[in-house]
């Protein structure tokens, strides 16, 4: 099982390389722009680099090119976000599941547009699993129908939000505080901070999309 782990130029301190994806088998690994560089100060040669690296300095440009096989560079002038464009990448090789990290600092412009992007690709390309992560929370889009959650010992708490419109009929099990086909209108911040009790909990709903996020303080 192959899982592709997308590091974007954000603030290195946002950037999550733990136990948690080392436990994987099979990792593959690509920057985006500055974040090919985060990995390599972080002693990881990424198997692939792309973007436009204008926020590189020469020696940083060097280095890479040194280092990674694979470079792709882009003018600056695009329609694509750098990140997207390793995502992108990464579903090239077809992976079970992809971790996107070092996004969610910095600029929120940058975080908004990521955010969108992910929803977008995660949307066409359903059967692959998609996760924003940072230090304390991983975010996931889900689309309508039945979902297993799995406890996990990292994160405490269970939020959805709606996006892009109401979700309906949304029926949650195994958690602190469950619902039976409930309507969750946009703006609504009733489904934050659930916890679940079980070794798993299911989220049910027939229409609309969820963003799923689990936190931990």
């Amino acid at each position: 099982m192959t899982t592709a782990i997308v590091v974007a130029g954000g603030p290195e301190e946002e950037i999550v390389l733990n136990d948690f994806l080392f436990a994987h088998d099979d990792l593959l690994y690509i920057g985006a722009d500055h974040g090919a560089i985060s990995l390599l100060n972080l002693e990881i040669t990424p198997h692939a680099a792309v973007g436009d690296f204008d926020s590189l300095t020469k020696e940083e440009w060097t280095r890479i090119q040194a280092c990674v096989k694979d470079v792709t560079g882009f003018q600056a002038e695009k329609d694509e976000t750098d990140t997207e464009l390793a995502i992108l990448k990464a579903l090239e090789a077809r992976p079970d599941r992809i971790y996107i990290t070092g996004v969610t600092g910095g600029r929120l412009d940058h975080y908004e547009s990521n955010l969108h992007t992910v929803y977008r690709l995660q949307k066409k390309f359903p059967q692959i699993p998609m996760y924003i992560m940072n230090p304390t929370n991983c975010i996931q889009f889900l689309f309508e129908g039945t979902h297993r959650i799995k406890k996990e010992p990292f994160y405490k708490y269970l939020s959805f939000y709606p996006f892009r419109g109401n979700v309906e009929n949304m029926t949650l099990d195994g958690v602190k505080y469950e619902t039976k086909d409930v309507t969750i209108e946009v703006g609504s911040g009733r489904f934050t901070s659930n916890e679940i009790t079980s070794d798993s909990a299911t989220a049910s709903f027939t229409k609309g999309c969820c963003l799923m996020i689990r936190s931990k303080d």
